[in-house]
């Protein structure tokens, strides 16, 4: 089991702050997570879609594509954000 939490414009739009939820075994980086994500229907698809503006942190640690996620992992999901 991992833990998704979602942030901002992600938590509103895909109706959850957070979930936790078994991966299928080829689930087993950032990228490919965000693919099976996507799957989900027309929200995650949209929100999720390559090029689209969104971050992710594995353990509060950020992530690209190629980072390995495992059981036990906690991965948030937001849109960057800017400061002033």
């Amino acid at each position: 089991m991992i833990t998704l939490l979602y942030f901002a414009r992600l938590r509103e739009s895909l109706g959850l702050s957070s979930e936790q939820t078994a991966l299928p075994q080829e689930v087993n980086d950032i990228g490919s997570l965000l693919d099976w994500l996507r799957q989900r229907g027309e929200n995650w698809h949209d929100e999720l879609a390559p090029g689209r503006a969104v971050r992710l942190a594995v353990n509060q640690d950020m992530a690209t594509a190629e980072t390995p996620i495992a059981d036990g992992d906690e991965i948030a999901l937001f849109p960057p954000v800017t400061g002033g």
